[in-house]
């Protein structure tokens, strides 16, 4: 991950109308609701501040033990957004060395797997759910995921699939144990460029209206100003046919 110039911001309350209030803007069409999150805040990335500046409710997902990570958990919840655990996983292909501190691999024991889920919990503030970063590796092993749901069940955690591989058992295990739990449709910014964002979002658009409900996930980090410009210009042609609304509203 690219280090950016740590954030000098003062917290401020939502800048944004809660889902069914009043407000300047349209709250979009009944029943249709798309839920965003931004991952890998925790590490003063760029695009941080732009992100907190979107006047909609979506989610952060912040990743535990890191610089900024109390800080930007702190400051979403300041805005009344949803916050969870942004869980670093083991993928298929790349270095261990880029998932961060307190990683989830496949090689280690159940009962290292169990403390460092925990600890990572108890690291990122208001934290009410987990999703993963990568994790193409991890989350299609069922040992590992076990665990992670049996903690979210005994902690009343939600938890997003990310989706980074199809042969995630997140869906299937969270679902016998009765763990709320959704999946990632769509990613805005897995290539950096504008163009390519911009694509993406037109295949969101026509997601949203396909579907009753989708839930995107962007990026701070590399991406994250390009990713926030588009989502801003896109407000307010979402929510002639949406609500915007924080992960917890999507939840089985």
């Amino acid at each position: 991950m690219l280090l950016a110039t740590p954030l000098n911001m003062k917290a401020k309350g939502p800048e944004f109308p809660a889902p069914g209030g009043t407000g300047s803007e349209p709250q979009g069409a009944p029943g249709k609701k798309i839920a965003i999150v931004i991952d890998d805040f925790g590490n003063n990335m760029d695009g941080t501040a732009e992100m907190l500046k979107l006047p909609i409710p979506f989610t952060a997902a912040v990743m535990p033990f890191l610089p900024s990570t109390k800080q930007d958990a702190q400051l979403a919840h300041d805005r009344g957004l949803d916050v969870i655990l942004h869980l670093p996983m083991e993928p298929v292909r790349g270095k261990k060395s880029w998932l961060g501190p307190g990683a989830i691999t496949t090689d280690l024991s159940d009962a290292e797997i169990h403390k460092r889920i925990v600890a990572a919990i108890e690291d990122v503030p208001y934290a009410i759910g987990i999703n993963n970063h990568m994790g193409s590796k991890a989350t299609a092993d069922e040992r590992v995921m076990r665990i992670l749901v049996d903690i979210c069940k005994e902690r009343g955690l939600l938890l997003l699939d990310s989706r980074t591989t199809p042969k995630s058992v997140i869906g299937k295990l969270a679902e016998a144990k009765g763990v709320p739990h959704v999946g990632n449709q769509l990613f805005f910014d897995d290539l950096y460029t504008y163009s390519h964002i911009s694509k993406q979002m037109t295949k969101l658009k026509k997601l949203i209206h396909d579907k009753d409900s989708v839930i995107a996930i962007g990026h701070v980090g590399p991406p994250g100003k390009k990713t926030a410009q588009v989502i801003k210009e896109a407000i307010p042609a979402i929510q002639k046919e949406a609500t915007f609304v924080p992960i917890s509203q999507m939840v089985k």
